[in-house]
């Protein structure tokens, strides 16, 4: 298996290989090496020397591999979702397990043919690596998992961007556009683009661009409502929901991720006290390990019997919201007013 940064260093050697499985959760940069591939390939034409595989035709891809695309050097196939790399649950389909074993020792026989006439690129979501098709991709071809990235690897991906257009962005600065603007690398690379284009060549993005022009997370803005509410800066609190509310932002939605924001907070709080792992407890990818310290801060402004006690507040909200006796943005202002007196 190779990183996702080797991947992309062959490829931007112009390296083609001629067998390839890629896989997981990180869809952007997936799709970005996938068409890096396509890319490297050169024309295709549909059905010539450009196949598509799915579970609906997979029992096809032998036949196809061995199709030779007339007028052309090699065949392009892209195999997506084909159900052949998934784990097998207790009930055993018969059929598929006959069909992965046939393919398993028609590429494992055939490999060096293939080097000379098709590129076949595997893509699936769920992939059991203890197969034998996985063993043999990863020992005749390239398998490449690509995670969610990490901080760091996210903050050198936006830096290499913005050096790439000559634009200055500093460490802080960069930090703070990732917490503002989420771990979604489609996203970030919407609004890099946006701030490198304000900014010029030569120029620097600093935080109140990313503040003027971005679009913030849900998540990023009721982190700084809850900064105001720790802080009981009422004004601040009650204008971060206006703002929420003027940008249209549904009065429920605000008030379901308020109340899930205020439940990592207490377990936060339950996890510093037994002395447990806080990313572990709440669920955190490793993606956003970063927001590891923001709850650690935001629990210190509450009590533990505040935290309990600002849920039962939102979840009585929410339902004396559903039987008709409360205004769902009255009751939200007035918990705010509540716990910042």
């Amino acid at each position: 298996m190779v990183s996702i940064e080797n991947l992309e260093k062959e490829l931007k050697k112009n390296h083609l290989n001629s067998l390839y499985l890629l896989y997981g959760e990180e869809l952007f940069l997936l799709e970005n090496s996938l068409k890096k591939i396509k890319t490297l390939f050169g024309d295709v034409l549909k059905g010539i020397n450009f196949i598509s595989i799915d579970e609906t035709n997979v029992n096809e891809l032998i036949s196809d591999i061995e199709t030779p695309a007339f007028g052309y050097e090699k065949k392009l196939i892209i195999a997506r979702n084909t159900g052949l790399f998934k784990k097998e649950g207790k009930r055993k389909n018969l059929e598929l397990m006959k069909l992965k074993e046939k393919i398993s020792n028609y590429i494992k026989e055939n490999i060096e043919e293939m080097n000379k006439s098709v590129v076949l690129v595997f893509i699936d979501e769920e992939v059991d690596t203890k197969q034998e098709l996985y063993k043999i991709i990863d020992n005749l071809g390239i398998i490449c998992k690509f995670d969610f990235q990490k901080p760091i690897q996210i903050e050198n991906r936006i830096k290499a961007i913005c050096n790439g257009y000559e634009v200055e962005i500093e460490e802080a600065t960069l930090r703070y556009f990732v917490e503002c603007c989420g771990t979604n690398m489609q996203d970030l690379i919407n609004e890099i683009r946006k701030l490198i284009e304000y900014a010029g060549k030569n120029g620097k993005i600093n935080k109140e661009d990313i503040d003027q022009l971005s679009i913030k997370k849900m998540e990023s803005i009721i982190f700084e409502l809850t900064d105001n509410l720790g802080k009981k800066d009422i004004t601040k609190a009650l204008e971060v929901l206006k703002n929420l509310i003027y940008a249209k932002e549904p009065i429920q939605k605000i008030l379901i991720t308020l109340y899930n924001h205020f439940r990592k907070l207490y377990f936060t709080k339950l996890a510093i006290r037994f002395h447990k792992e806080i990313a572990s407890c709440l669920n955190l990818k490793p993606n956003q390990t970063f927001l590891v310290n923001k709850y650690k801060t935001q629990a210190s402004y509450f009590r533990e019997r505040e935290l309990k006690d600002i849920l039962q507040s939102l979840r009585d909200l929410d339902s004396n919201y559903k039987n008709g006796l409360i205004d769902l943005n009255v009751g939200l202002e007035s918990i705010l007013c509540f716990y910042c007196s």
